[in-house]
């Protein structure tokens, strides 16, 4: 099981990022695949969850109506589109997977133990 996050940067306060996250070792038929952050000092927390069969999406408030979560199988990658990015935004972004979860396990991080290396998204003017 392998994730490889990318996409991050410098951008200003309502500008745009799309992340992406290719996987391989697993179909995303069958893992669903969480976004998480982690800004410095705090805990790494879900952002954006996507599930594997059914595609449902969970997202966290902060983020609900700017982000968007979304998958292309055939490249095996799910994306991260965010929007209208906020200095509260910064922080090193994972995407991460572990067996049996689905998009409402979003909350609970501990559960997924397979990550990507991070990618770190700066907003900023």
């Amino acid at each position: 099981v392998q994730l490889q996050a990318s996409g991050g940067g410098l951008v200003q306060p309502g500008g745009s990022l799309r992340l992406s996250c290719v996987v391989s070792g697993f179909s995303l038929d069958d893992y669903a695949i969480g976004w998480f952050r982690q800004a410095p000092g705090k805990v790494r927390q879900g952002v954006s969850c996507i599930s594997s069969r059914d595609n449902s999406t969970w997202y966290a408030d902060s983020v609900k109506g700017r982000f968007a979560t979304s998958k292309d199988n055939a490249k095996n990658t799910v994306y991260l589109q965010m929007n209208s990015l906020k200095p509260e935004d910064t922080a090193v972004y994972y995407c991460g997977t572990d067996k049996a979860l689905t998009a409402t396990m979003c909350t609970m991080t501990i559960v997924w133990n397979y990550w990507g290396q991070g990618t770190l998204v700066t907003v900023s003017s």
